[in-house]
């Protein structure tokens, strides 16, 4: 099989990789020729042979709607195209459309693994017509991670139900990587009777109910900076948290670990709340307690 990508960062750089290693065909596109295989979509277009296969990692919004609304003006009835950036679902339904007018069509695909996907394979949730998925089939069987297939793929639904799992497990990602948050600063807190920081969630790695890869990550992140010392605390959010709020607002699904994630990430924004000196204020106000003056 031979397949086009379009967008060589990280995560596509890393797909290629992998998908060459698998041992199929891969020829790929980007704005910056140090990295790219040819010199334009056209030229990609033209070193694919019909039907097309054409997988698209560029940042989700306005970057990939042009690339898609692009595509649909080069490529020809039967060829597909998969999204799989971390576009909003209902994005989807906007892309699909437009490929349809020319005969093209799109599955959408929610990809987990970040940088280390090259070597330990990617997670993919993919929403689109059964037949399509079928098609590109061997593209996320190299993709995936070595094990059952259903332990790291799913054909989740229809056009945009693997965007909408992303956003979901995203979400959950959120809220796990806060507690764990939550949980290194308490420990942190108590010098006085916790020596080894690292140590606890180091043996929190096999036997306990809250071992996981993310548990991993931070264990590895501890082991080169014990106190974070060289982080500073401002986290962003990719957009994803977000619309799974939305989503739960939309249909009364109560997610308040996920909301305290978010929540906690705009917390980390401000170099001195105005919500807190509010409170603050408040609890001086009605109960006289103290409040710390501003330098």
């Amino acid at each position: 099989m031979h397949i086009g990508i379009v967008g060589l960062g990280k995560m596509g750089a890393n797909m290629r990789d992998r998908l060459r290693a698998a041992g199929l065909e891969v020829t790929g596109y980007d704005r910056n020729p140090d990295v790219s295989d040819v010199a334009s979509t056209d030229e990609l277009i033209a070193a694919l042979p019909a039907p097309r296969l054409v997988w698209v990692m560029v940042p989700a919004g306005a970057i990939t709607t042009a690339v898609i609304a692009d595509l649909a003006t080069k490529l020809s009835p039967e060829d597909l195209v998969i999204d799989g950036g971390n576009s909003r679902f209902t994005d989807d339904f906007t892309h699909s459309a437009l490929l349809a007018e020319q005969g093209v069509h799109y599955v959408d695909a929610g990809v987990s693994g970040g940088v280390w996907g090259a070597t330990n394979g990617f997670g993919l949730m993919v929403g689109g017509d059964a037949a399509d998925v079928e098609r590109a089939m061997p593209v996320f069987d190299a993709l995936r991670p070595e094990g059952p297939r259903e332990e790291g793929f799913v054909h989740a639904g229809k056009v945009g139900a693997g965007h909408y799992a992303k956003m979901v497990h995203n979400g959950i990602e959120y809220a796990l990587m806060q507690a764990y948050a939550e949980g290194y600063e308490l420990l942190e807190k108590r010098d006085d009777l916790i020596q080894d920081v690292p140590g606890v969630f180091t043996a929190w790695q096999r036997g306990t109910v809250v071992r996981s890869w993310l548990l991993e990550l931070l264990v590895r992140a501890l082991k080169d900076d014990p106190q974070l010392s060289d982080i500073e605390g401002y986290v962003e959010d990719s957009g994803e948290g977000r619309w799974t709020i939305e989503e739960a607002i939309n249909n009364a699904v109560p997610v308040p670990a996920i909301s305290a994630s978010i929540f906690a990430r705009f917390t980390s924004r401000q170099e001195d709340s105005p919500a807190m000196k509010a409170v603050a204020a408040l609890r001086n106000q009605f109960g006289g307690h103290a409040i710390k003056k501003a330098d």
